[in-house]
């Protein structure tokens, strides 16, 4: 295939441009990169994933933008060491680290995964282009399709299928949009259809994700999805304005006869913290299932951050328990403290285990599982639980995040409404 040469091509390149920085000494110091626009791409096994990098300086600070369709992620952590450029992704643990050959960056994005493991992408860049697929002198063929709408999609992740929404805006052969998924959305796409061929990426720190897909004869779409260096999925749309995920959000409930929750998990300093101890008593509590490298998860954090700084002091608290992908409990710390810094987090956070579905489970044994990450759990101040959330659709969504956002609050202020129980408050506070 002709995307499989162009990786060969592409990754050799990147490979050697990495096998000369290393021979070269790193004494030789480079000042601020250009201003502007750069036509960033990562190489996957699918092809090239390009996005657009932004470099400008604030307060006499170089910052960097990643930018896909609407969306602007600030990476305010810019480091040069010689000729060594490093990015660190905001919230994240993933770092994008590239040699300096004047208007030209070669190197290497750095993701953490599972376990602590990493998975290394080849990266290049060239400023003043600022074009995605297609460079700016391809026309628009005539009679293009418009993809404009509502999609019902199938995915098909090596047998297993699982539903999804397709959600685009196409302006000429620009299109823009995202997918929800039962687990979340994912975020902000940006690409072009030309003829019909329909490409769609995104890089915005925490995934790297890449589609291509053909429409088909009945005006219907099959292509494949590609996600970081070893993850790739095949998939098939048809419009449906009326497509739907059914009850997905509501898949994660009580096991028979449990109606409370109860954990204990130690804090950032080490300190074990407990749903049952006399803070959280009288208390309208969301206990939220994340980790700092889930990306719906952040979108979520941004939320719960701001329902908390507003309804904290009508005895609303909420608690995350971090599932990390270090077993390392510094490592883990580190992360969440990255996690909380970028979001101004003030409410409790603590290290509850490792980022995988079945342990984080065994981790809470009343419910009927861990389906996505993140799940969120509505307490009443009498500590029964009253709604449990599956997943979360960010602001890529447009529509499904508003009205996500909206009950979180109704049933955040329903909760609050609610008699206190008799019971003496404390002056105990978390971090």
């Amino acid at each position: 295939m002709k995307h499989a040469n162009n990786f060969q091509i592409f990754l050799g390149a990147a490979l050697l441009s990495l096998l000369s920085a290393c021979k070269q000494s790193d004494n030789n110091t480079t000042g601020p990169l250009p201003q502007g626009l750069w036509r960033a791409a990562l190489a996957l096994p699918g092809g090239e994933l390009p996005f657009e990098l932004e470099f400008i300086t604030e307060n006499d600070t170089q910052i960097a933008y990643l930018i896909n369709g609407v969306d602007r992620v600030r990476v305010a952590e810019v480091q040069h060491k010689g000729s060594i450029l490093i990015l660190r992704m905001p919230g994240f643990e993933n770092t994008l680290e590239a040699k300096v050959s004047q208007d030209e960056l070669h190197g290497t994005l750095t993701m953490i995964k599972g376990g602590g493991k990493k998975q290394l992408i080849p990266f290049k860049a060239i400023a003043g282009q600022n074009w995605r697929f297609s460079q700016p002198n391809i026309p628009t063929e005539e009679n293009q399709a418009d993809l404009t709408g509502r999609w019902e999609v199938t995915f098909d992740d090596h047998g297993r299928r699982y539903a999804g929404i397709g959600e685009f805006s196409q302006t000429g052969n620009i299109v823009t949009g995202t997918f929800l998924t039962p687990t979340g959305d994912h975020r902000f796409l940006a690409g072009e259809l030309q003829g019909t061929d329909l490409k769609l990426s995104k890089f915005d720190g925490g995934q790297a994700f890449l589609y291509h897909a053909a429409i088909e004869a009945d005006g219907s779409l099959k292509g494949k999805f590609w996600s970081g260096m070893t993850s790739v999925e095949t998939f098939h749309a048809k419009r449906n304005v009326n497509a739907s995920l059914g009850d997905a959000e509501n898949i994660t409930h009580m096991l028979p006869g449990e109606k409370t929750l109860d954990f204990r998990f130690p804090d950032l300093g080490g300190t074990y913290i407990s749903l049952s101890d006399s803070f959280f008593k009288g208390k309208v509590v969301i206990v939220a299932l994340g980790g700092s490298w889930c990306p719906n998860c952040h979108d979520e954090a941004v939320v719960l951050a701001n329902l908390h700084q507003n309804k904290r002091s009508q005895g609303l608290e909420i608690i995350s328990l971090m599932f990390e992908q270090f077993g390392d409990f510094s490592k883990a710390v580190e992360a969440t403290h990255r996690f909380r810094d970028r979001y101004n987090i003030d409410y409790t956070t603590l290290i509850a285990g490792i980022s995988d579905k079945d342990t984080a489970a065994k981790k809470i044994p009343e419910i009927n599982g861990i389906f996505a990450f993140p799940t969120t759990v509505f307490i009443d101040r009498r500590g029964q639980i009253r709604k449990i959330h599956t997943g979360f659709s960010g602001p890529a969504t447009g529509s499904h995040y508003k009205k996500i956002v909206a009950e979180f609050e109704q049933l955040t202020n329903i909760l609050l409404a609610e008699e206190k129980p008799n019971l003496i408050p404390t002056k105990i506070i978390h971090p």
